[in-house]
């Protein structure tokens, strides 16, 4: 979980307030990589229907202690829409490290370097740890972003309500905290259509930290069935990302794509 400072605090439009809720129980935790898996066989025999894109630009952010080959399948997805998909192209995401505001800043201008052949404003999707980095880079208006989409983030909580604090820990050598000050704004929707996906069967994070505080008209959680680690593969998942990237700009709406 990103540490925020106070210059990250002003840009918030308005606050929303943060939710409590424990960790997923470790029956939940135990089980992801046969679920995960299980998710994958799915999909391979039942491939998810697709809407098409319209060719904009997709960059994914990945996950904790993850990097572009654990999102591929569902980049190779996006890529099947017409999408100009690519990963962020930093390698591993090992968390911020030093200044927070810094580091944004440098990430802002990486995806820049990767959008500047195209003409059109990218949609962000960020898994788990990605999806708050995407909705921080959206925040800060170094980047034109069309919409962000986040998969299993646990934006509205703290590590506490995590079981990657640890793994958090070890990448970066500190301890994974956020104050109570900072969790409001951390919480708060980018000023852009947002979409958070989740599951109440995740086992890494606790699902209500995945769910926006407060209603907004262009901001949607959307609940899927499944585990954490097999989110990118999940066939609802990407039946909500296909839904999402037809989306014209201007006329966003919500999404009916259902968890059952």
């Amino acid at each position: 979980m990103p540490i925020l400072t106070n210059s990250m605090l002003t840009k918030c439009m308005s606050c929303a307030p943060a939710v409590d809720a424990p960790r997923p129980p470790l029956s939940l935790l135990g089980s992801e990589p046969w679920r995960a898996a299980a998710e994958f066989l799915a999909n391979q025999v039942m491939p998810a229907p697709a809407a098409a894109g319209d060719g904009h630009p997709v960059t994914f952010l990945p996950g904790l202690a993850s990097d572009g080959n654990v999102v591929a399948p569902l980049r190779s997805h996006c890529q099947r829409l017409g999408c100009a998909a690519t990963d962020w192209g930093r390698g591993w995401n090992t968390g911020p490290r030093g200044d927070v505001d810094r580091w944004l800043h440098a990430l802002a201008d990486a995806v820049q370097a990767l959008l500047a052949d195209s003409a059109h404003a990218p949609t962000l999707i960020g898994w788990s740890l990605g999806g708050i980095d995407a909705r921080e880079l959206a925040k800060l208006g170094r980047l034109q972003v069309r919409q962000v989409i986040t998969i299993g983030a646990p934006f509205n909580g703290t590590p506490e309500q995590t079981h990657v604090g640890w793994v958090y820990r070890l990448l970066s050598g500190e301890k994974a905290q956020l104050s109570p000050a900072l969790r409001r704004p951390l919480a708060t929707a980018p000023p852009v259509p947002t979409t958070s996906i989740y599951s109440r069967t995740d086992g890494v994070v606790a699902w209500q930290a995945c769910r926006h505080g407060a209603p907004g008209r262009q901001v949607q959680d959307v609940e899927v069935q499944g585990s954490h680690l097999g989110m990118g593969w999940n066939p609802r998942v990407l039946r909500v990302v296909a839904d999402r990237l037809a989306q014209r700009p201007g006329h966003w709406r919500r999404c009916a794509v259902t968890a059952a």
